[in-house]
């Protein structure tokens, strides 16, 4: 009696599908052996199905509400971590890396990406914390240093200002000139001693300044010199007289 075609070839052939089971059969835990094609194609299926249920059903963090409570947490790490620190005044070389590592992932979650094209930029803002000596004036008797110390920005005149409180209440007013959609060049234009005695700025009191992370509460900022400025917002109408 003639043998089946698949039998003389070895080849198993469905005769209800015509699936081809060619191949060496897998035995598996089971203890049924399985065709390797078709084990393969199990694997693929269960890959797609894993993949489709990732995008069906993203982590937390990939969620409008999941972003919003990570930046928020990371916020809150940063600013526990600067509040003993006196604006940076007290900070150790080792605080300073540690702020730096908790505002890089602050930055990393920066919801405007495009911040001079924003509102959220405009307003008063208080500094925080910055690696800056020159503004921190750590060398100095601390009833001589200023209390607080704010910057604003108006991008549509395209000014800034930083201020200084108690003492001396000194002032600086400049032009600011967009680079990018995050960057600008900084020109100071005129000083204001105790508030009111002005004196024209040197042509070299000029920089570069980068918004790295702005919302409704808090900005970050980084100077050409590498100093990294923290500040939270203290009033949103303030403008800058003209």
């Amino acid at each position: 009696m003639a043998l089946p075609s698949c039998l003389k070839t070895g080849v198993l052939m469905s005769p209800a599908t015509g699936i081809n089971f060619s191949g060496s059969l897998m035995k598996l835990d089971s203890g049924f052996a399985v065709p390797t094609k078709l084990q393969s194609n199990r694997k693929g299926d269960r890959e797609r199905l894993r993949i489709q249920a990732v995008f069906s059903f993203p982590p937390a963090f990939l969620t409008r509400n999941g972003r919003a409570e990570k930046q928020k947490q990371l916020k809150q790490e940063l600013l526990e971590a600067i509040e003993p620190l006196e604006r940076g005044a007290t900070a150790s070389p080792d605080d300073q890396l540690r702020i730096d590592q908790l505002a890089r992932k602050v930055e990393a979650v920066n919801p405007t990406k495009e911040p001079l094209k924003s509102d959220l930029i405009n307003g008063k803002w208080e500094l925080i914390y910055t690696t800056s000596a020159s503004i921190l004036q750590a060398k100095k008797p601390r009833f001589l240093r200023s209390i607080t110390n704010y910057q604003s920005i108006n991008v549509d005149t395209l000014k800034v200002q930083n201020m200084e409180t108690w003492p001396f209440y000194n002032s600086v007013t400049g032009d600011i000139k967009p680079l990018n959609s995050k960057k600008v060049a900084v020109k100071l234009q005129v000083f204001k001693i105790l508030g009111f005695i002005p004196v024209k700025a040197p042509d070299s009191a000029r920089g570069e300044l980068e918004i790295t992370y702005v919302d409704e509460e808090l900005r970050l900022s980084r100077g050409d010199k590498g100093n990294l400025f923290i500040l939270k917002m203290f009033d949103p109408t303030y403008r800058i007289l003209l």
